[in-house]
């Protein structure tokens, strides 16, 4: 189809969408939004980092230990739909409390075989994990009775979801990071419960001078792979913050600032008085709360494709 041919059925899906029976048939609804979301792409073009590995960033809000137990469970969550895609996990740093919950932690995630392999096994147009996973990116709502409550009170709790692209070392290189524009700070790397795993200082942070921006990452042997590593994301924020300023038409990039509570939610995930799984975007929801959490993301994600 030409341009106006494409613009004109996706005016009709999208009218479609804003049906009040939309979700009543799931399966329709989702094809639907992927017909929707393939159109799109061939109008604006593919997104350029959507067949690339991601890194992920999962950081407690509002909500004491609740919130940090909500990251917990968003980080099972993303590990558990990872390994049904058949992705594996790396960790770069993780930042837990005496709970097992975490304040923060960032992994990547990454497919087992290179890009090309990837694509050209899957077909061109299958999406890797940050175009998968792109638009998972903002805060996210957990209502439960706290287990952390003695007297089993509704708690409301939040965490905030980063997304971004982890680059290639070609595509390093289209961020340039003076040295001078560098603070680079050492420490130990840390394990459950405070114990130095290592004496000497692995960790690294790396903090961008002129833009505030920092890296962190642990997760390594070495300070120097730490270091690389910790250099590697900064790269990526940076790109991702160079992005928004431009106002770029990678407009999947874009990841606003905003506060970690409520208001700011992109999706709910509410388990008492009742169940439901709602995505305030796009109105994807499901009662199937367990499913969700258990990494069965595909409603959404779907969904998610056509912001």
């Amino acid at each position: 189809m030409d341009k106006d041919n494409i613009q004109k059925k996706i005016s009709e899906l999208e009218a479609q969408m804003s049906e009040a029976d939309f979700w009543a048939d799931k399966n329709k609804a989702q094809n639907t939004l992927r017909e929707l979301a393939e159109l799109k792409n061939k109008k604006e073009g593919a997104g350029k980092y959507d067949k690339g590995n991601t890194i992920l960033t999962i950081i407690a809000g509002a909500g004491g230990s609740d919130a940090e137990d909500f990251a917990r469970m968003l980080l099972s969550m993303y590990m558990k739909y990872a390994n049904k895609k058949g992705w594996t996990i790396h960790f770069i740093h993780e930042n837990k409390n005496e709970h097992g919950g975490y304040k923060n932690v960032s992994f990547e995630v990454l497919t087992p075989k290179t890009p090309l392999q990837a694509s050209l096994e899957r077909g061109q147009g299958e999406r890797g994990p940050y175009g998968t996973l792109k638009n998972e990116g903002g805060v996210h709502r957990l209502v439960r009775v706290s287990p952390f409550n003695a007297n089993a009170k509704r708690h409301t709790s939040f965490a905030l979801v980063e997304v971004l692209p982890k680059f290639s070392k070609i595509e390093e290189k289209d961020v340039v990071l003076r040295p001078e524009d560098l603070k680079i700070e050492f420490s130990r790397s840390s394990g459950p419960g405070g114990q130095n795993v290592n004496k000497r200082e692995t960790a690294v942070r790396v903090v961008h001078i002129p833009t505030g921006i920092s890296a962190h990452a642990s997760g390594e042997r070495s300070q120097e792979q730490n270091r690389e590593q910790a250099l590697s994301i900064l790269r990526a924020k940076i790109f991702k913050k160079a992005q928004e300023e431009k106002k770029s038409v990678e407009d999947s990039m874009k990841m606003k600032n905003t506060e970690i509570e409520w208001g700011s939610q992109i999706r709910s995930y509410v388990l008492h008085p009742y169940k439901m799984v709602k995505d305030h975007r796009t109105g994807a929801e499901t009662s199937n709360t367990d499913a969700v959490l258990d990494g069965d993301l595909d409603i959404f994600i779907e969904a998610e494709k056509i912001l």
